[in-house]
């Protein structure tokens, strides 16, 4: 059993950032991508980025240029560095891993609030 524990969210005016970390414990196989998705109120979750054990990336197109993730195999650990925050980024963020085996895990998720 993999446990995923988010950290990082909060509340920001528009224009600002935050910095979202996720770090993996517990029974970790081999985790291939690790990623990032949101959920607003009354919308469905939607992918924000995603990143595979070798690095390559990929980004929703209404956060490209302002979003960022990384990830540091060693620690088992993705960050999302979020940059020039609108709005429309509230949500509930949750950190995703995948498995070798296929298995599929996510955390608890964290509030993000852009707002004045």
């Amino acid at each position: 059993q993999v446990q995923l524990v988010e950290s990082g969210g909060g509340l920001v005016q528009p224009g600002g950032s935050l910095r979202l970390s996720c770090a993996a414990s517990g029974s970790i196989f081999s985790i291939n991508d690790m990623g990032w998705y949101r959920q607003a109120p009354g919308k469905e979750r939607e992918l924000v980025a995603t990143t595979t054990s070798g690095g390559s990336t990929q980004y929703a197109d209404s956060v490209k240029g302002r979003f960022t993730i990384s990830r540091d195999n060693a620690k088992n650990t993705v960050y999302l560095q979020m940059n020039t925050l609108e709005p429309e980024d509230t949500a509930v963020y949750y950190c995703n891993a995948i498995e070798a085996t296929g298995a599929d895990y996510w955390g608890q998720g964290t509030q993000v609030t852009v707002s004045s």
